[in-house]
């Protein structure tokens, strides 16, 4: 794997090593070591949310909104959404 770093980045990594009395390439390999093994990875999917598709997640969320909140939606939202997103006139249908 490569890391691009700056060379002033790299520079203050080498320094915080060396002030350990490690060369920059050890001081990396225990910091990784020290990082839990249970620490998700950034890439990685949440565990406790299966893959589910967009369109069912949508639908369960709007479940969950108020009544109220439902009512002041744009009965054309949908057909007209660039108007509501961007503000750009309403077009004719």
């Amino acid at each position: 794997m490569t890391i691009n770093l700056s060379d002033a980045q790299e520079a203050a990594l080498a320094a915080r090593a060396a002030s350990e009395g490690l060369s920059l390439q050890q001081w990396l390999k225990n910091l990784a070591e020290e990082v839990p093994a249970d620490v998700p990875s950034a890439i990685d999917p949440p565990a406790h949310s299966p893959k589910r598709p967009i369109c069912d997640v949508i639908a369960d969320r709007a479940q969950a909104l108020p009544a109220e909140v439902i009512e002041r939606l744009p009965e054309d939202g949908a057909s007209q959404h660039d108007h509501y997103i961007y503000g750009l006139l309403k077009r004719e249908l």
